[in-house]
């Protein structure tokens, strides 16, 4: 789902761009979404037509949007990994160039890589932001490309699959090609996935859910082949969060059955579920059912202290009583904390069957709001 570090752009599209939209200082991260500037910009307000592979491209009359891509993999002699790349857009005042330089754009960006060597008990993050000007970054959609500097995940020649992905920093490299399994998962109402009860704070979501990923990461100067599955989540909007949500935990599951399973809990500041929390489930076909809050029982088992001393739920009870199914969510590696401008965790996670304690899939999880960035202070 991941709508977390592109409200980071809002703080630094100041000073990348030069212009004049970065919040005061005590400001959170609600107030940002809420006092930025949305002029000209369109709002996801109503359910649309899809169009691929069109959609995979950019929609610069929105505000934000990003291509999130996570997964898990394994290498020679079972050594797993995972794995979470992430470029955000962050449009300017819509219609007018920043500035007369050609060094100036209309969108800032940011990318996030991540991999986790569960094998090594290892975590790297890493963080990038650009202007857009020049060339530095962007995307495209025919032929399919968005990159920011070296990192980048491009479409073949004609536009099509497989997808070709490559980011490397500091010694950790990652060489993935990606074909999708399934269709995309059109979520929410066909595509439209209502994020707080103000009309217009809404994103056009769908996820590629079950994408077979084969390539190499690169550790300490050796290469070593991997395959796995991969998720692509899309999303783009003007306006998400209401002031009373504090943050979000987002679920995707990949089952050895073919299955799975999307659901993100809205937190509000009080400590409870917002209405709107919502997933979906994914058959091996590809058809999907709408899962509402009601279908879904979350419980937090376990807790997990960062170094830094923020407090996040580290395993989970996962129950959907319509489907019969109670899962047991827990991370492979306790610290994978993204630690950058924006400070959340998102790791590599295994699924198992609560009642006989048999793994039944792999997945990705992420937790926001539980730590503050760098446009929070104290009492956001």
């Amino acid at each position: 789902m991941s709508l977390r570090a592109a409200l980071v752009l809002l703080f630094f599209a100041g000073s990348l761009i030069g212009c004049d939209q970065s919040p005061a200082p005590g400001e959170g991260v609600s107030a940002t979404l809420h006092q930025a500037d949305t002029a000209g910009f369109e709002r996801a307000s109503a359910v649309r037509p899809f169009q691929f592979p069109a959609d995979h491209g950019p929609h610069p009359d929105f505000r934000d949007e990003w291509w999130y891509i996570t997964g898990n993999l394994e290498g020679p002699e079972a050594r797993r990994f995972g794995f979470q790349i992430t470029f955000f857009r962050h449009g300017l005042r819509r219609g007018k160039r920043p500035g007369p330089s050609n060094w100036a754009g209309q969108d800032a960006w940011m990318a996030h890589f991540a991999l986790t060597d569960v094998t090594g008990q290892h975590y790297a993050s890493f963080q990038r932001i650009s202007r857009e000007g020049v060339g530095l970054a962007g995307a495209r959609a025919e032929p399919f490309k968005v990159w920011l500097d070296d990192w980048s995940i491009e479409g073949s020649s004609d536009g099509g699959f497989p997808w070709h992905f490559r980011a490397q920093q500091d010694g950790v490299a990652l060489d993935l090609q990606l074909n999708p399994g399934k269709p995309p998962v059109l979520q929410g109402d066909h595509g439209l996935s209502q994020k707080s009860a103000e009309p217009g704070n809404a994103s056009y979501y769908y996820s590629m859910t079950r994408m077979a990923a084969r390539g190499h990461v690169t550790l300490a100067g050796a290469s070593i082949p991997v395959s796995g599955l991969a998720w692509l989540d899309r999303e783009w909007s003007t306006s998400m969060l209401a002031p009373d949500q504090a943050g979000w935990d987002w679920f995707s599951l990949q089952m050895d059955d073919g299955t799975d399973l999307m659901y993100f809990r809205m937190r509000r500041k009080d400590g409870t579920d917002d209405p709107l929390s919502s997933g979906a489930m994914i058959a091996v076909d590809g058809s999907s059912r709408h899962l509402d809050r009601e279908d879904v029982n979350l419980a937090a088992l376990k807790r997990w202290v960062s170094p830094a001393g923020y407090d996040y739920p580290a395993e989970w009870r996962l129950s959907i009583a319509r489907f019969g199914q109670t899962l047991i969510v827990k991370p492979v590696l306790a610290d994978q904390e993204f630690r950058h401008d924006a400070r959340y965790w998102e790791g590599a996670v295994d699924v198992l069957d609560a009642a006989t304690g048999k793994l039944r899939g792999r997945g990705y999880v992420e937790l926001t709001g539980y730590a503050p960035g760098p446009v929070e202070r104290s009492g956001d």
